[in-house]
């Protein structure tokens, strides 16, 4: 049977339906999956290293005999960290794992077997080990020739020499005709000089060992080919988006103004010339009879929400109502607080729905919401419940887009004759990133900090010189400050090596007596959560303890510093978000990332 690009992965040979099937359970469901799941890296075979060689900061691949496997229990917990000592004839080294890929992982390996490891060589207090390498047995009939081999994303069951033999057996008996239709027309390709689509494919599974550094480094003609596609296709699916919305009818919001004129005469302070700039865009949005799509990018503290106000002011001062919909009930209740201080002297009618809002408040609040008695409604995902209906909804704000989907964007829209929509994010990327990421949305940024913000001060550093941080956090709650400490679990878990604030939360207040602790996290009843916030915010306890639940929503300006454990384990978007926390007052701020283990330099950057 001849092969074509949509036959089913089981009739490849040396697959079959029971091995088929475990593909197809990762997403490989056909021939033309299979060619393009791309190598995540590759090994250097040129690279090839004898241990007594080796140096810190060294990227190297040896074939070593396993000399012991054993897992070592950490601390008092039942956490494991599991270490295979591997040794060639002229030493022996490490390879220590804090996580386990999967169970078994560990099982394959044992005393006298030949070993292919492939990593970043790490000085941990005085010694050379790895950590996390790519750690494999070596196969009788592996290519062990100078070469570049790809390393794919280990899927159970599939040695990555499996994987590779797999994928090449694919590219030789599909036709080069079946490898994936040219997406890209002739010019484009002609503009941009891009390589052909069948020769990238080959390439990428294939990287000629002249242009090593060029494939290692992921910067390869072959990469970039791929790469420009799939932006390409990004590109043409949000460009079709913006064209629907032109299509689609919005009321137009034209206000006189003085209602925003009378928020800005009370505000203690001045806008920044960003915040003026995003609003006239916004403004300029609403009066069009299409729909707005507008994203407003901004540092935490930048005065987005503000700006978000002074739009709901307008659509409240031309007969319309809005909704605000952030992701978690803190960052909701934190609006309407402000809310209530900016808008409120104003006249403006405020409505708060949670999923914990009382059954008998929420009914009354329904009511008011469906006869035009409320103008500003705030809350979580529960706005887009069945329920929820608007006299004239015009103008819908979202908080932390990327924390809601499309379909509850959806959602939000059917509530209205064409809503207008304005969504933002701290994100922290670049505009013309924001404007490839975010295509069917226009983009106003606010790239200027109001007066008295000073720039946080960010710090690295290892769970080695944790108490030191300490210290300095001591230092600064002598002062009058109060602090934050997350972590990224509640609890300890047997399943990874990771600190939690539970039990953490124990450790300090027994380490540090004289000090005041709470503890914050997502477990917690509703109740609890908002009383330790409360606690927090008058200055009743100098440190909260926590995990990410901190992450949006709470402000508290006499907290200036934040530590933040396992920083390794969090999202660059959630660290900048975290540390977000802190520099909301007129004190000199610091954030100190505290990292578990030896990551690389590019990690830590």
């Amino acid at each position: 049977m001849a092969l074509r690009r949509d036959t089913s992965i089981q009739y490849l040979k040396g697959v079959g339906p029971k091995l088929g099937d475990l593909l197809q359970r990762k997403g490989l469901k056909t021939v033309q999956d299979l060619i393009e799941f791309y190598p995540r890296s590759y090994e250097d075979r040129r690279a090839a290293r004898q241990i007594s060689s080796l140096r810190a900061g060294d990227l190297v691949s040896l074939k070593a005999i396993v000399a012991s496997v054993h897992s070592v229990r950490l601390g008092s917990s039942t956490k494991k960290m599991y270490d295979v000592v591997v040794q060639d004839s002229t030493g022996r080294i490490h390879c220590k794992f804090f996580r386990v890929p999967y169970k078994g992982y560990f099982e394959r390996f044992s005393p006298h077997q030949e070993v292919r490891v492939v990593g970043k060589v790490i000085d941990y207090r005085g010694r050379l080990e790895f950590h996390h390498p790519d750690l494999r047995d070596v196969e009788p009939d592996e290519d062990l020739s100078d070469a570049l081999i790809p390393i794919y994303t280990e899927i159970e069951g599939f040695s990555t020499v499996k994987m590779q033999k797999l994928i090449q057996s694919a590219l030789y008996q599909l036709p080069k005709t079946e490898w994936g239709p040219e997406a890209l027309p002739p010019w484009m390709i002609e503009k941009f000089q891009l390589m052909s689509r069948p020769k990238a494919l080959q390439k990428l599974h294939n990287p000629p060992i002249e242009q090593a550094s060029e494939y290692l480094d992921q910067k390869s003609e072959a990469h970039r080919r791929i790469i420009f596609e799939e932006f390409f296709w990004l590109e043409l699916l949000l460009a079709a988006k913006r064209t629907g919305f032109k299509k689609d009818k919005a009321s137009r919001i034209e206000a006189s103004g003085d209602g925003v004129e009378r928020l800005l005469k009370s505000l203690p302070f001045q806008l920044t010339n960003a915040q003026k700039r995003a609003f006239a865009e916004i403004r300029e949005d609403m009066a069009q009879d299409s729909p707005m799509h507008r994203l407003v990018q901004g540092d935490v503290g930048s005065g987005k929400t503000l700006v978000s106000f002074m739009a709901a002011l307008n659509a409240t001062e031309a007969g319309f109502q809005s909704c605000l919909m952030a992701p978690t009930e803190i960052l909701t209740e934190q609006h309407f607080k402000n809310a209530e201080k900016f808008l409120g002297p104003l006249g403006v009618r405020l409505g708060l729905l949670t999923g914990t809002t009382k059954a008998s408040e929420r009914k009354q609040l329904l009511a008011d919401l469906a006869e035009g008695r409320i103008d500003l409604l705030i809350g979580t995902h529960a706005l887009i419940e069945d329920e929820v209906v608007f006299s004239r909804l015009g103008l819908v704000i979202i908080d932390e887009q990327h924390r809601f989907g499309v379909a509850q964007r959806g959602e939000l829209k059917k509530k209205g004759a064409g809503p207008h929509f304005l969504v933002m994010t701290a994100t922290p990327i670049p505009r013309t990133l924001a404007m490839t990421v975010y295509g069917d949305l226009d983009v106003s940024v606010i790239d200027e900090l109001p007066p008295g913000r000073s720039p946080i001060q960010t710090r690295v550093t290892f769970e080695s010189k944790k108490s030191q941080a300490l210290d300095f956090m001591i230092q600064q709650l002598q002062k009058g400050r109060q602090a934050y400490i997350v972590y990224p679990l509640v609890e300890e878990s047997e399943k990874i090596d990771l600190k939690d604030a539970v039990s953490e939360f124990e450790k300090l207040k027994e380490r540090f007596p004289q000090v005041k602790f709470d503890l914050l996290h997502g477990k917690m009843k509703p109740a609890e959560k908002d009383e330790a916030m409360e606690r927090f915010r008058h200055g009743e306890t100098q440190v909260l303890v926590s995990t990410t639940v901190i992450e949006v929503g709470v402000d508290v300006p006499n907290a200036n510093i934040m530590l933040i454990e396992h920083a390794e384990r969090f999202g660059l978007s959630q660290l900048h978000q975290l540390r977000g926390r802190v520099g909301r007052g007129e004190h000199k701020s610091f954030c100190i990332m505290i990292l578990g283990y030896a990551v690389s330099e590019e990690a830590r950057q």
